[in-house]
């Protein structure tokens, strides 16, 4: 594990923040339309959640009321793109029921209270995980809580921030103690992870020209 002082979590921010500018993340216009993504970006490229998003906005489906009166198969249709679009499917539905019983079908009334409480509730939903439950929190709701995936993981394992068993409560953690309590830090901060992540940080990393290059590393972690 990294012990020098000189090597933290918040000096990581400001050093990826200086290198790749604004992420300017979640890409989507609407809270709904960014709690259907995180629900469709589950074991997919965005590019394919990017098209099934499109034939739902298409569809008049960015409405959570639409979302659960319309049958499961007519739904999956419309998201093919997005793979495992059955399964899907049934989770879009089991999180508009959620969202029309508690708020009428409106993601930021469902979205309202206190974090841990809506946090519980969404993840008793069914397909509903921490990753995408705190993506909806943050980036639909705007709740102060890291969402902590695959890239975040890789990145600080990589870096020596966390051990190869260290779990999501564990990472989540990290942050939520080492950093300002803030959703636009928290947001700012995920979405340049997954940038060094698509950029360098993949499954077989390519240093070169990475903003961390010179901090201590094992590329060769998982």
């Amino acid at each position: 594990m990294v012990t020098s002082r000189r090597y933290t979590l918040g000096l990581m921010f400001e050093t990826l923040q200086r290198a790749c500018g604004p992420q300017r993340w979640w890409p989507a216009d609407t809270p709904t339309e960014v709690a259907v993504g995180a629900v469709l970006t589950q074991n997919t490229s965005w590019k394919s959640v990017e098209t099934a998003v499109a034939a739902m906005k298409a569809a008049g489906l960015l409405d959570f009321r639409r979302v659960d009166a319309i049958s499961e198969s007519d739904l999956a249709d419309v998201i093919r793109p997005t793979g495992t679009y059955r399964v899907k499917a049934k989770r879009l539905k089991a999180l508009a029921r959620w969202v029309c019983r508690r708020a009428g079908g409106s993601i930021e009334r469902a979205l309202e209270g206190e974090l841990s409480e809506l946090r519980r509730q969404l993840l008793t939903i069914r397909g509903i995980g921490p990753e995408t439950a705190d993506a909806i929190l943050l980036y639909a709701g705007r709740h102060p809580t890291f969402v902590v995936d695959a890239y975040t993981r890789r990145v600080l394992r990589r870096h020596a921030f966390i051990g190869a068993d260290a779990d999501y409560k564990a990472i989540q953690a990290r942050f939520e103690t080492a950093l300002p309590r803030s959703v636009e830090v928290f947001n700012e901060f995920h979405a340049l992870l997954v940038e060094i992540g698509k950029r360098h940080c993949r499954t077989r990393a390519r240093c070169e020209g990475c903003p961390l290059e010179s901090w201590p590393h094992d590329s060769t972690a998982a």
